[in-house]
This record gives C-alpha cells, sequence and structure tokens, in this order.
C-alpha cells in the first residue's frame, strides 16, 4: 500500500506558515500604532521650518508700554493673549467676521486678529481690561450688567469697546448711532435689545442725566 503524501501548503509558490502570518500581524499593528506619533513628530518640524525669526517691538497697552519679541506675522490678537496675557480680548472667527476682538487704536475699533502687532507699535491701543479705574467699572461696563446685555459673554468685550469708542465721542447718541458703532459686532445669542438699552443708559450716565 502506497504511503499518503503530506498536504503541502504551498500554493503557487507562496507559502504562508502561522509563525508569519502572527509576525505580520504584530507589524501591522505596531505601525498603526506608531502612525499619529510619527505624523505629531512630523507636524512639529514642519511647524519650526514654517517659523520666522522674532523681532523685538514696542506696544503701548492701556497706558503701560510692553517691549517684547515677536515673529512678523503674528497678530495683535495673538500677542495680547499669548504674550500679555489679555485674555478678555476674545478670539472666536479669527477672520474679522465677529468683531468680539475688537480693540482700541488711537481711540479707533480695529480688529485685533486682523491687525499685525508690529503694525500696532507707535500707537494706544486700549483692551477690555483698561476700561475699570481703580477697582471700579465702567459706567459702560456696569450698564451691561445692570441690563443684562450679555448671555455667553463672547461678544461682549467687543461689544463694549465698540461703543466706547463712540461714546467717547458722542456722549448723547441717537438708537441708530448705537446700531452703526457696533454693525461690525456679532451676537448669536441676540441680545442686541438689551445692548442699545445699556449702550443709551451709559451715555446718560457719562453727561451727567
Amino acid at each position: 500500500m502506497p504511503a499518503r503524501r503530506k498536504r503541502s501548503t504551498k500554493k503557487n509558490g507562496f507559502h504562508l506558515s502561522r509563525r508569519r502570518f502572527l509576525q505580520g500581524v504584530g507589524a501591522g499593528t505596531a505601525a498603526a500604532v506608531a502612525a499619529p506619533h510619527l505624523a505629531t513628530a512630523q507636524l512639529q518640524i514642519d511647524e519650526e521650518v514654517a517659523g520666522q525669526e522674532r523681532v523685538p517691538i514696542k506696544l503701548k497697552v492701556n497706558g503701560t508700554t510692553y517691549r517684547l519679541s515677536a515673529e512678523p506675522r503674528w497678530t495683535l490678537l495673538d500677542v495680547l493673549r499669548n504674550q500679555l496675557d489679555l485674555t478678555g480680548t476674545k478670539r472666536v472667527c479669527d477672520r474679522g467676521e465677529c468683531g468680539a476682538c475688537t480693540v482700541l487704536r488711537n481711540g479707533q475699533p480695529i480688529y485685533s486678529c486682523m491687525t499685525l502687532a508690529i503694525e500696532a507699535q507707535s500707537t494706544d491701543l486700549e483692551t477690555i481690561e483698561g476700561l475699570s479705574q481703580g477697582g471700579r467699572l465702567h459706567p459702560l461696563q456696569e450698564a451691561f450688567v445692570k441690563h443684562d446685555a450679555l448671555q455667553c459673554g463672547f461678544c461682549t468685550p467687543g461689544m463694549v469697546m465698540s461703543l466706547k469708542a463712540m461714546l467717547d465721542k458722542k456722549t448723547n447718541p441717537t438708537l441708530d448711532e448705537v446700531k452703526g458703532a457696533i454693525s461690525g459686532n456679532l451676537c448669536k445669542c441676540g441680545t442686541y435689545t438689551k445692548i442699545f438699552r445699556a449702550a443709551l443708559d451709559a451715555a446718560a450716565t457719562l453727561r451727567g442725566a
């Protein structure tokens, strides 16, 4: 009786043993785990390459002069929040549409997310932190609290700064002038009616009515 032939696992010249199969699975798993870390490392390298050499700049904010170094590409919003820790100025849209990052430059409202910090030198900058004096809120801030003119609060600093720019020049504004002053500021919570009341009330306080 002829001997039984042993079944071969070879097919088309390819042989896959159990050991090789498990080794392949293990290698694939290790690669999947390592991939995110490799991507992060590559991202860090790319960020370092994309960076620019810092230059010395001098900013006058809320009456105080700051000397620091910044990359020419950094926005005023970046420097206020990340370098000077003035986080009252909010980053929301970061593309000049919502007005939450509004600050005053020489008394004029500007979007700090659209202004390079290096361009803001030799100017007087004012942020929401500079409004209160001696621990007392500005009449405009007090009016916002009184009339509950804020909800989530993200748009509030920009609203207040835009209105302050108006009230510094006109203490007896009309409702239409108030609306015009915050035409570049968006409130997703829809508190416009209360904001109008707060602005008019603050105006009356400022003119001693």
